[in-house]
């Protein structure tokens, strides 16, 4: 395996390039289109897919931090969704409107701190003990000493942290656990080459549309109905800037202070802040998050994760890309029947953005095998081999 397809694991690109979306919820799906019929990238709103939006606020020792939740669905267990690095609880939307169509149960899909329009204190601190600190102090925030019956389903990083929250007894009433597309051992071995994994994309873009181009023809988001949504989580403006004039202002007003300023640095001061602003207007979207700032914490995400998922005393599973993610520690516990495990070929790393309605199969049938939930609208479980 590639590093690039190694560093999948923190929410990042699929290893081959997109297969022509449709719009659709499955992924690959082929699009026909007639003579000079262009695809649309224009961005779409999280209520098509979502029923509720709530910023839950938790109290700490440094005050009050706000955490943005999307939610569907009022009876049945509820589906706690951690969305990957850099992501966000948007990443989701087209999986819930095929789960909620599958069995009865209901969503809250969270933007973790750091990410989409959670804001914390201190959201440069993103350790899986704080992270996974915050899936619990959110809970009880939202439903108090009687918590419903609660199923962690993480992609990715968010797959790390929902095993970290589980091991640690962070979720009370925790039905089950599922991770998508984390592995141990790729994500380790990914780690060093994702510095520069992060510095070949592109740092801005001149509109969400073009950012939402970007996710599927790089091969980030394969399916261009999710991408259409979740992208917007992703990215945000350039602080500062609102519109083409008011950059431009913005830039004059930098140039003439500039002129004050002593010969010799001058010039050099006012071309970078020039270059700066110029670039901000012509691209006035940037990434919502730094994942470069983050190394520190990756570490501690997927360090001893597989033997922690295996510890956890709860129905489990786990869904791949590729079976060729598997490290030797899942390998032998999935052999022993430590949890269930199915792959969902040609896919990208994010499998719930790019195959949804697999996805929300999988994740239905596990849930009543289980008997944790009620079927609905004639849904009938296909128990997969393994």
């Amino acid at each position: 395996m590639s590093a690039l397809e190694k560093s999948m694991h923190l929410g990042r690109l699929p290893s081959r390039p997109p297969l022509p979306g449709s719009g659709g919820s499955q992924s690959g799906a082929k699009m026909r289109m007639g003579p000079g019929r262009k695809r649309d990238f224009s961005p779409v709103p999280w209520s098509q897919y979502f029923e509720s939006m709530e910023d839950v606020e938790v109290e700490n020792e440094t005050g009050k931090d706000t955490f943005r939740v999307y939610k569907s669905g009022s009876e049945g267990p509820v589906l706690l969704l951690l969305h990957g690095g850099g992501h966000s609880a948007l990443s989701w939307a087209v999986f819930t409107a095929a789960i909620i169509s599958r069995v009865q149960c209901r969503i809250v899909a969270l933007d973790l701190r750091g990410h989409g329009e959670t804001k914390v204190k201190n959201f440069e601190d993103l350790s899986a003990e704080t992270m996974a600190k915050d899936i619990g102090n959110v809970v009880e925030a939202m439903y108090g000493d009687l918590p419903p019956p609660i199923m962690l389903i993480g992609h990715s990083m968010g797959g790390a942290i929902a095993v970290h929250a589980a091991a640690s007894n962070l979720v009370p009433n925790l039905l089950g656990l599922c991770m998508i597309d984390v592995v141990e051992g790729t994500a380790m071995d990914a780690l060093n080459s994702m510095q520069n994994f992060l510095r070949g994309r592109p740092k801005t873009f001149k509109s969400l549309e073009n950012a939402i181009e970007w996710s599927v023809k790089s091969g980030q988001i394969r399916n261009l109905e999710s991408a259409r949504v979740s992208m917007v989580g992703q990215v945000k403006q350039c602080e500062g800037i609102t519109s083409p004039e008011s950059s431009k202002s913005i830039v004059e007003g930098i140039i003439e202070e500039e002129e004050e300023d002593e010969e010799g640095s001058e010039s050099v001061n006012k071309r970078k802040k020039e270059d700066d602003m110029e670039t901000k207007k012509d691209h006035p979207y940037t990434w919502r998050i730094e994942l470069a700032k983050t190394e520190k914490y990756w570490d501690g995400w997927f360090r001893g994760l597989s033997n922690l998922f295996l510890s956890c005393p709860i129905p489990k599973l786990l869904l791949l890309a590729g079976v060729d993610r598997l490290d030797k520690d899942l390998t032998i516990g999935q052999m022993q029947g430590k949890f269930q495990m199915q792959v969902l070929p040609q896919c990208g790393h994010a499998v719930h953005e790019d195959a949804p309605d697999k996805v929300a199969e999988a994740v239905a049938t596990f849930l009543i095998r289980h008997r944790f939930a009620e079927p609905i609208g004639g849904f009938q479980c296909v128990f997969p081999g393994c």
